[in-house]
């Protein structure tokens, strides 16, 4: 049977201060591997950004869509799907969120100033999916992990730029809590050692479809170790 693969969690440089890869390099790395498509996940204007913190909201939405439109565009070119998701910050925990788009950001300017249990209720209730990534991620800049198993729909248990032990804790996390496991590779740069993500029978299609998927069950995860081309 074809597996369709697809990167999950993905930084561009135009949005992510800690991105080292442009948003068509990207995108055509990822064709290279033979992927069909990439959730462009760049961390929101809650995070890690390049979008000024003093401009009006809407004009923030503005700027930081660019990363995912710029890779939306190569991809039409070279043919690769290319959806769009974020990464949503407080102090160091962090949300991929998908299944809403550009307009529905425009109409929630309260996500910047939301803890994250409220964060979670107005995404969730708008019909996003809600993803804890890497949750024992340990750096100097985090005070502590903060678990919220019933106000995500999943973790990611396999993340490609965090440890062995990182990653399996992640994993025990979503098996005392019934949650379900999802895959990404974290990708700021491109090339790396290992990549992670999730595959399907059908092509994705829509924003909403890789929500339906997982949902579902209709979906597997995925690792392999990239061969550096």
């Amino acid at each position: 049977m074809i597996m369709y693969k697809y990167e999950t969690h993905a930084h561009t440089s135009e949005i992510s201060l800690c991105g080292k890869i442009s948003a068509a390099d990207l995108v055509r790395f990822y064709k290279q591997q033979g992927y069909k498509g990439i959730f462009i996940t760049d961390h929101f204007i809650t995070g890690n950004t390049t979008v000024p913190k003093d401009l009006p909201w809407k004009t923030r939405i503005d700027m930081y869509c660019k990363g995912f439109e710029n890779a939306y565009a190569e991809g039409k070119r070279i043919g690769i799907d290319v959806f769009f998701g974020w990464e949503h910050s407080f102090q160091g925990t962090d949300f991929l969120t998908y299944g809403l788009d550009k307009e529905w950001l425009y109409e929630h300017p309260e996500l910047e100033a939301a803890d994250l249990n409220t964060y979670s209720d107005i995404v969730r209730a708008s019909g996003g999916f809600v993803v804890h990534a890497h949750p024992f991620r340990e750096a100097g800049y985090i005070s502590m992990i903060r678990l919220l198993p019933r106000k995500v729909d999943a973790v990611e248990t396999d993340n490609s730029c965090r440890t062995d032990f990182e990653n399996f804790l992640a994993n025990q996390y979503a098996e005392n809590y019934g949650l379900l496991k999802f895959a990404g590779s974290d990708n700021h740069r491109g090339p790396l050692p290992r990549l992670a993500g999730i595959q399907v029978a059908e092509p994705l299609k829509t924003e909403t479809d890789p929500v339906d998927a997982i949902k579902s069950g209709k979906f597997e995860m995925f690792s392999l170790i990239n061969d550096g081309k």
